[in-house]
């Protein structure tokens, strides 16, 4: 997708109004035109005698706006093309359409409800009202203040201002702890770290008091070898020795750039909503690739005259990015085949995984009860007993 994600940028730049090469733009240059229409209005008044050096220059002035409007016409549409020849070369195919996808008032209400969504999650909040206005939907106000609200505090994180940020941890505590969340404490350890680099040279005694004061009673417990480090890097001070010592991580820009992607983790699933926007995920899978390598073997399977062997499964490799792989694969050494739900990855008591259908087979008859029957491990020469075997969770 490099190529039409390139020329799409410049696409968006020009369209944003950003000018190239040292020439203005083209709301710049009818700002300018207008200007100078203005200008002549005023100049022009009834009872007045009119220069013919003022109507040649507004005449010139119209000519060059013009002109340079026109140039910039020229780029955006050279740029269009570029872009339509860059999709044309990524996407030999066309991509399948389903007419009868959203045909169903529910099923537009939905998807309309999914994009207003997405809108709003992602701070277009202009676009967002406009759209909910055309669409006629409602969209629960208090939702609607909560993206509002995390926002808000993302643009202050932004602006290295962590206060509303440790405001909404604090009322949602008990929700971060359940959940395990480290956003708490490295809020705190963002705020220490500035503390001890923000003058120069480094006056350590503000940040000792903020970790004493604000991070030992919570934070030294259950992070105690963390916060040992905290305060063991103010050895390596200033920052440059810093830099280059073992606590190299805690100078790091990424410590406080990190904080804005986990917030947003934690606060849309203080919501109940996924970590990521939906309708991104499915944009990169599904524009990264995937629409056409499934319509292509679904062409093929037909042509074949096969069938897919499960309905939750794809007959073909689908590459995704790192950021949209949730879970490890297990596939099992025995029968060569991945686990699912309704055949999971069991550990016997050696420590090996195999499916549960292998664990069946591996077991060996007798007895009355099932759980009781021994099974061989295929791999080491341990036996165990059929019901002592633990489901797995990758």
């Amino acid at each position: 997708m490099d190529g039409p994600l390139k020329e799409l940028a410049k696409l968006e730049k020009l369209t944003a109004g950003a000018s190239g090469k040292g020439k203005a733009s083209i709301p710049n240059s009818l700002d300018a035109l207008l200007e100078s229409l203005r200008e002549a209005k005023d100049a022009i008044q009834p009872g007045t005698t009119v220069s013919p050096d003022l109507l040649l220059q507004l005449s010139q002035t119209v000519d060059l706006q013009k002109k340079e409007v026109e140039e910039r016409q020229r780029e955006i549409y050279s740029s269009i093309s570029r872009l339509g020849k860059a999709l044309d070369k990524k996407f030999t195919a066309s991509l399948p359409s389903y007419p009868d996808v959203f045909t169903s008032p529910t099923s537009v209400t939905a998807l309309e409800r999914t994009v207003a969504l997405h809108f709003l999650r992602t701070g277009q909040f202009d676009t967002a009202g406009i759209f909910l206005q055309e669409a006629g939907l409602n969209i629960d106000p208090e939702l609607r203040a909560q993206f509002i609200d995390l926002h808000r505090i993302l643009q202050a994180l932004r602006n290295q201002d962590i206060n509303p940020a440790l405001g909404w941890v604090a009322k949602n505590r008990a929700f971060l702890r359940e959940r395990g969340s480290p956003l708490e404490f490295h809020l705190h350890r963002s705020q220490y770290i500035r503390l001890l680099l923000s003058t120069h040279p480094p006056s350590v005694m503000l940040a000792i008091s903020y970790a004493k004061e604000t991070m030992a009673p919570l934070f030294f417990t259950e992070h105690e070898d963390e916060f040992k480090r905290l305060t063991c890097c103010i050895m390596f001070l200033p920052l440059s020795k810093l830099q280059t010592s073992p606590y190299s991580d805690l100078a790091s820009p990424s410590l406080h750039f990190d904080l804005e992607p986990l917030f947003a983790k934690e606060y849309c699933a203080s919501l109940g909503m996924s970590r990521q926007v939906p309708l991104r995920v499915v944009g990169d899978i599904g524009g990264g690739g995937a629409l056409a390598r499934i319509e292509k073997g679904r062409k093929v399977m037909r042509e074949r005259k096969s069938e897919w062997s499960q309905a939750d499964e794809l007959p073909i490799e689908i590459p995704l990015p790192p950021e949209n792989r949730y879970h490890s694969i297990f596939a099992c050494p025995v029968s060569k085949e991945q686990s699912t739900e309704s055949n999971p990855p069991m550990m016997m008591g050696c420590g090996h995984v195999v499916t549960k259908d292998s664990l069946h087979k591996l077991s060996k008859p007798g007895g009355y009860d099932p759980l009781d029957r021994r099974v061989k491990c295929p791999y080491c020469p341990a036996e165990s007993t059929h019901g002592s075997a633990l489901r797995v969770y990758f």
